[in-house]
């Protein structure tokens, strides 16, 4: 169907959460798609750092069709080889000594907030000792939990009332975290890099002090990985990067290759929290969706992947700054492996459109922030044409 029908038919049948879209995506193939209309792009956004391998990995795929003509859906009521086989893939290569499978990173980041009160609650036999440390600028997910904990009032406002018991300090700053412990906290919760906050990485000292301080307090670490996580910044779990070891970790996004999938990683003794009855999904870790997250995590470890969008972010940041001198209007040009963000002076949304004209996708968070989330296999010749449209279209500016 083409484009113009295609707005028409989404206006009528569709509630209006995403605003305007300019065009349909139709097909995908490595770091490319193809809009209905034919038109071919550059994708430098991959889903929101979903499509970490790019579109239609054929690993991934192979496992879809198997699983799909196998067995798609059983209830966790039985047994799930796949769900097992991911748990243990992932176990064997991170901190964590058990997972639990969730359906997106809104419901993982739920799923480690229940585990964080409910360790507190059991250890200490208390009700007010619920409390959770989140930071400024934070973000998530889309649930009354989740955006209780975000950073953020504008994803909470018309909300109210807020799940009650977030307090939140600013990121990087120690001392205003230390500043909101008290007896009442049960928990801290952050992204190692924040992600629809702009693209800010935390500092190493700042998450070692974070973490001196949750086993001084005896309270839970999570680290939300959902968009940094799964090889984006150039090591497998973002914690790996900073050197600092959680106590749960949240996870979504690119876990599935493309498919809904979520997983909250703990390590002992918080992985022995939730008892049965205690916290459960219908879909959560079905056959259909571990297959392809299995595939995933497979070709993310085995091929060393991660290592990979280390080298070729350290490029592409390189040939972004190379364009800062050009234009008094780039403020900087940060992040980590391929989770890139560039800070601007001006408001970038029409940038992102005009980029998309040209046949680059991206996308624009914070207002002035251009974020850019390639696939991980992204060549060094595509991070020069995605360079070379951006500058393109700076110079008009």
């Amino acid at each position: 169907m083409e484009t113009a029908l295609l707005k028409d038919a989404a206006g009528k049948y569709l509630m209006n959460t995403y605003g305007e879209r300019a065009i349909c995506l139709a097909r995908g193939e490595g770091c490319r798609v193809w809009d209905s209309d034919g038109k071919e792009y550059l994708d430098f956004l991959s889903g929101i750092s979903v499509n970490n391998l790019g579109h239609c990995h054929p690993a991934i795929v192979a496992a879809i069709q198997k699983q799909a003509a196998t067995l798609i859906h059983c209830s966790n009521i039985y047994l799930i080889e796949p769900q097992i086989l991911l748990a243990k893939k992932i176990v064997e290569n991170s901190f964590a000594n058990k997972c639990f499978f969730a359906n997106s990173g809104a419901e993982a980041n739920e799923g480690a907030i229940k585990l964080a009160r409910l360790y507190s609650k059991n250890k200490y036999q208390r009700d007010d000792r619920f409390s959770i440390i989140a930071m400024k600028q934070s973000f998530h997910g889309r649930t009354m939990g989740t955006i209780s904990a975000t950073g953020q009032s504008k994803v909470q406002v018309g909300f109210e009332p807020l799940l009650e018991g977030f307090v939140f300090a600013e990121f990087n700053n120690i001392e205003s975290v230390r500043a909101l412990v008290n007896e009442k906290t049960c928990a801290v919760i952050l992204e190692p890099v924040q992600g629809e906050g702009g693209i800010i990485p935390a500092d190493k000292k700042f998450l070692e002090a974070v973490r001196a301080l949750c086993n001084e307090k005896d309270l839970v670490l999570i680290f939300d990985e959902v968009q940094c996580g799964m090889g984006r910044i150039g090591t497998n779990f973002a914690y790996e990067y900073f050197g600092v070891t959680p106590d749960v970790i949240t996870l979504a996004k690119a876990l599935g290759g493309g498919v809904p999938i979520g997983a909250l990683l703990a390590r002992a003794p918080f992985s022995d929290v939730f008892s049965p009855g205690k916290h459960a999904h219908t879909f959560g870790g079905n056959p259909l969706v571990c297959s392809a997250a299995l595939a995933f995590v497979t070709e993310l470890f085995d091929k060393k992947i991660a290592a990979r969008a280390a080298e070729t972010g350290e490029f592409f940041r390189a040939q972004l700054r190379a364009l800062a001198p050009k234009y008094s209007f780039i403020k900087d040009v940060r992040g980590l492996g391929l989770m890139i963000g560039i800070a601007l002076s001006i408001p970038g949304k029409d940038i992102v459109s005009r980029c998309m004209e040209k046949g680059l996708l991206a996308n624009c968070t914070c207002d002035t922030i251009i974020r850019m989330l390639p696939p991980l296999i992204v060549s060094k010749e595509d991070c020069d044409k995605a360079v070379k449209i951006l500058d393109e279209v700076f110079s008009t500016i």
